[in-house]
């Protein structure tokens, strides 16, 4: 389903960042697209190069960090509080803004009893709508200066002026598709989900007598709040989190079968809306088709196995568990959520991965650890593109031809930027790591041994990769973990989404010659199998230490 919904999205999606009209009421939407030029005071007719437009992607993150942090810190002063929620301590605050910023709704508070409505509305809602969009702005730009024409890169007048460099208006790539696309798929989604008895209101909820305690006569409140509108945007945006601390488990969140269909469904539908968008927006249809027939073949892969470790291994301790998981929930749906949502940057859960088979928690880390199977709207394509032009160059040299991309060599210069990436999640995610397991009464681990050392990597892991999902039972709540992981969350979203831009500027810089014999052809089966294989070297010479001391020791433990 996501497939036949992918394709024509991708195509609407491809008018939308090109500027194209496509839908019969473009002149309403583009007046409101022009107030909100007019509010921000931006001419959308302008446009920018690499520089500016990175500035104004990082001061737009930095103008948002510093409102919702001072939201999350002051909200119970603040309107929009019915339930009393207390102000949020200062590392708190900063881990919940900065996790909400990065597009990973990692959360160390507890669901909605320490958020008013005020803090979801805005500083929950408002950033799992924007921060999805700044990816896929991000992704857009780097496909505009990597596929450019020789011509868009002329000299401006004399000959000692620079060249032209049009990565677009960051302003109307963010306005755009917020109008146009994002807005109208989360009403949809919204009223679906409203239409299965997901809450949508501004009230507090109502109190009522345990049934089982009604003998003592106790009450208990029962949260509420405009919750429909949270979960459309929190699968659709590839944002994860939850209004309720279990998440999609719960059945106010995920009341219905049905319910649970649409959620599985929009954790992967606009990422593979992306992927076809590739071919329209770029005029190169041989390209989409590769992007998508490697994201879709790694994908398959990963769901495959995940569900026979869950489910059909036949070994008595490590399949068919129930723990961990809803009851009205089969153990493949949840299997099948937790794949797509390790395969995206999601990190909703509508099972406890904590409580997973072993080798079931070990797909979960590699998803992430790749993180472009699919990935999250535009850090997917962006850390593809990373393993693409790794690909094209480890294989120029294994083969004996010229490193291109589209007519464009790849260099010392493009590489030792994609190095730095490549580099930069082991060191991130190894170290921190072994701090925090070599210091137990800092990080809190509940589980001795190899699963201890997986809920520390796997907590690093999702933070890294920008997904947000946990091992569970991890007492993360702690300054140690706020700050560390807030560092994490950085590291993992604006490096991967910046250099690949600059990849993509230094390459179309560069003269464009004929794509001769002599080049590395990569829009074909070959390369495209060049390419999952050093995805997956790449991934296992980094990481296989830690995944032999962590998940797949844990299965032999319980296997043996």
């Amino acid at each position: 389903v996501a497939l036949l919904l992918g394709l024509p999205l991708g195509r609407y999606l491809s008018g939308v960042m090109s500027g194209s009209k496509s839908l019969y009421f473009e002149s309403q939407l583009s007046m409101v697209e022009t107030v909100l030029y007019r509010v921000i005071g931006v001419n959308p007719k302008d446009s920018m190069n690499v520089k500016h437009y990175v500035i104004s992607f990082l001061l737009s993150n930095l103008i948002l960090a510093l409102l919702v942090f001072l939201i999350f810190s002051f909200q119970a002063y603040l309107p929009m509080n019915p339930n009393q929620a207390p102000n949020m301590s200062w590392d708190l605050a900063l881990h919940t803004m900065i996790s909400f910023l990065t597009n990973t709704n990692q959360q160390h508070y507890s669901g909605q009893a320490q958020l008013s409505y005020l803090s979801q509305i805005t500083g929950i809602v408002g950033l799992q709508f924007v921060t999805p969009i700044m990816g896929l702005a991000i992704a857009t730009a780097t496909l505009r200066r990597l596929t450019s024409s020789p011509s868009s890169n002329k000299l401006k007048g004399s000959i000692n002026e620079p060249k032209i460099e049009n990565a677009g208006n960051y302003w109307v790539d963010l306005v755009r598709p917020a109008v146009r696309f994002f807005l109208p798929l989360c009403l949809v989604w919204t009223v679906l989900l409203i239409g299965q008895g997901v809450p949508a209101t501004f009230e507090g909820g109502p109190v009522v007598k345990t049934l089982d305690l009604q003998a003592q006569n106790l009450e208990q409140k029962i949260p509420l709040g405009p919750v429909a509108p949270m979960v459309a945007i929190k699968q659709l945006g590839t944002n994860g989190g939850g209004w309720y601390g279990p998440n999609s488990a719960v059945p106010l969140e995920n009341p219905t079968p049905f319910s649970n269909f649409l959620q599985t469904l929009a954790l992967i539908i606009i990422p593979i809306s992306i992927a076809f968008m590739i071919g329209p927006f770029t005029g190169r249809p041989k390209f989409a088709l590769l992007v998508v027939g490697v994201m879709m073949t790694m994908s398959v892969m990963s769901t495959s196995l995940s569900l026979y470790s869950e489910a059909f291994s036949g070994h008595e301790k490590t399949a068919g568990l129930m723990e961990g998981k809803e009851q009205r929930f089969s153990i493949e749906a949840s299997a099948l959520w937790s794949a797509l949502t390790t395969q995206t940057s999601n990190g909703s859960v509508n099972t406890m991965h904590d409580s997973m088979a072993p080798m079931s928690g070990m797909l979960s880390m590699l998803n992430m650890l790749v993180n472009s199977i699919w990935g999250g709207i535009g850090c997917g394509l962006q850390q593809f593109m990373v393993y693409l032009l790794m690909s094209v160059f480890l294989a120029g040299l294994m083969t004996g031809r010229t490193p291109e991309l589209f007519g464009r060599k790849i260099e010392s210069k493009e590489v030792a930027l994609l190095g730095i990436l490549v580099i930069l999640q082991p060191i991130v995610l190894l170290v921190f790591t072994a701090i925090a397991f070599a210091n137990p009464e800092i990080s809190g681990i509940s589980n001795p041994g190899f699963h201890g050392l997986s809920q520390v990597f796997y907590e690093y892991t999702s933070a890294f990769a920008n997904n947000g999902s946990g091992f569970e039972g991890l007492g993360d709540a702690t300054v140690w973990w706020n700050l560390s992981t807030s560092l994490v969350l950085l590291l993992g979203r604006f490096p991967a989404l910046i250099i690949p831009l600059l990849v993509a500027n230094n390459l179309a810089n560069k003269r464009q010659s004929p794509e001769g014999e002599g080049v590395l052809k990569v829009e074909s089966l070959t390369f495209a199998l060049t390419l999952m294989s050093i995805v997956g070297i790449l991934t296992l010479l980094q990481f296989m230490p830690v995944l032999v001391l962590g998940p797949i020791a844990d299965h032999f433990s319980l296997t043996h």
